[in-house]
């Protein structure tokens, strides 16, 4: 269940899962085009599961282990839009336009369910989309979004429910003892609806509530201390934040490979143009604040890997900068500048331009998200030396899909790791200890010492 299901991301993911399960395939000037998961780290890429007569063998990641078939996965969710989901990908601008003619008859006569506006949360730009809204009490309005799920998943039979936040970037919540610091104070202070509580953190409430995975797909804190409680005591799942999509996961690639080669960036400036939706809400200073923070964390845990080149506390000059232009619409530019120091005073410079149609990068990203959680909630593990009934499954907080999120949620005390090649690896590794596979490393002794195994 998508919240912003009307939004360019909601409609573009449901568009791409019908497409897929139809096996669509229409015409483009650059020929015919097919339907594909092109983008998705499990629908699209492989794993190498060991060596055959001194070849790698590589296996798509999908098949590892049981997963879900996207073609199996039932949609359904929330707008503040009222408009049918055929309209609102039209009025997105993402498809091609004879690959949208043959889906308006499946989404035409689909309409997102009534969602949360607080005027106080988003941009107030946003105003004009609001006509289709719960209102009431936050209790109402908490109980209302409980019946949404529970409809869904009886009506649908369906096994579990993951409710994915794609809807519009929210500001940052306050932090007040009393309210939303406890699982008790925030339920509370629903009840007396304080309007410290943000409609992120509501669906999340809701979500824990009724005992659903919920992944935060936008930079807000959501997860504000009370919410992450509240799913460890109804041993749900969460997930976030915000989507790693084009230039933070180049981002995470670049200067990880800096660093790590003993090169010093001292300058990173990022500047990004869109003309989306999200663009249109970014550009209100208070949200802006809010994917500012999830942009400049990203390179934290590397810089602090090396005390070398850095100084306690010393970090990169970082700079991030959106800007709305409405005529580029979803594709979206990106550059940025690193600058590093390298020996006896010289200085690297490196300057990229990406251009990315952000809904087709990030759509994958929610299709991979909702499998990983639906996977997690399957593995259990203990210590080779503890009885059986000493299994149990993953911390609420599923800080494996980190690869998949700008600022990645984690346990506390837990590190925070942003290299995306040691993401990436964490989940390798995880499918490969459910196969009683050894981790991945790339030791290669027997190719490496003139020895015979």
């Amino acid at each position: 269940m998508l919240v912003g299901w009307g939004g360019n991301n909601g409609t573009t993911i449901t568009a791409a899962l019908l497409a897929n399960k139809l096996k669509l395939s229409w015409e483009t000037k650059e020929g015919v085009k097919h339907a594909n998961w092109f983008g998705s780290l499990v629908q699209a890429s492989t794993v190498k599961l060991g060596t055959n007569g001194g070849e790698d063998v590589y296996v798509p990641m999908s098949s590892m282990l049981p997963m879900v078939d996207p073609n199996d996965i039932e949609v359904d969710g929330w707008d503040i839009s009222s408009m049918n989901l055929a309209d609102a990908m039209q009025r997105a601008k993402v498809l091609d336009i004879n690959l949208q003619k043959q889906l308006k008859e499946h989404m035409v006569n689909v309409k997102p369910k009534k969602s949360l506006y607080y005027p106080n949360f988003i941009a107030a730009n946003q105003e004009d989309r609001a006509d289709n809204v719960v209102l009431g009490s936050k209790t109402e309005q908490l109980n209302a979004i409980r019946k949404d799920i529970s409809e869904f998943k009886s009506s649908k039979k369906l096994d579990k429910v993951i409710v994915l936040w794609t809807a519009n970037t929210e500001r940052f919540t306050e932090i007040i003892p009393g309210v939303n610091d406890t699982a008790d104070n925030l339920l509370k202070a629903i009840t007396e609806d304080q309007p410290e509580i943000s409609p992120s953190t509501m669906f999340a409430v809701a979500s824990a509530l009724e005992g659903c995975t919920y992944i935060n797909g936008s930079p807000q804190n959501t997860f504000v201390p009370g919410a992450i409680e509240l799913a460890a005591r109804y041993k749900t799942f969460i997930a976030g934040d915000d989507f790693k999509s084009g230039q933070t996961k180049l981002k995470s690639v670049l200067v990880d490979f800096l660093v790590s080669a003993g090169i010093k960036p001292v300058s990173i400036v990022s500047y990004n143009h869109l003309g989306n939706n999200d663009g249109f809400n970014l550009s209100a200073p208070q949200q802006f604040r809010s994917k500012e923070i999830s942009k400049s964390n990203v390179v934290d845990d590397m810089v602090n890997s090396n005390q070398i080149l850095y100084k306690p506390g010393e970090k990169p000059d970082h700079c991030v900068v959106i800007k709305y232009v409405p005529y580029v619409g979803d594709s979206k530019r990106a550059m940025d500048e690193y600058t590093s120091e390298l020996m006896l005073g010289g200085h690297n410079t490196i300057v990229i331009h990406n251009t990315c149609e952000d809904s087709l990068l990030a759509s994958p990203i929610i299709l991979d998200l909702v499998l990983l959680a639906e996977l997690c909630s399957r593995i259990t593990f203990k210590p080779a030396d503890l009885p059986e009934e000493a299994f149990s499954g993953f911390h609420s907080v599923l800080s494996i899909l980190s690869y998949l999120c700008k600022a990645p949620l984690v346990p506390k005390d837990s590190p925070v790791v942003n290299a995306l090649f040691k993401q990436r690896t964490a989940i390798e590794n995880i499918l490969r200890a459910c196969l009683s596979l050894p981790a991945e490393n790339y030791l290669l002794l027997e190719h490496r010492l003139p020895l015979k195994f």
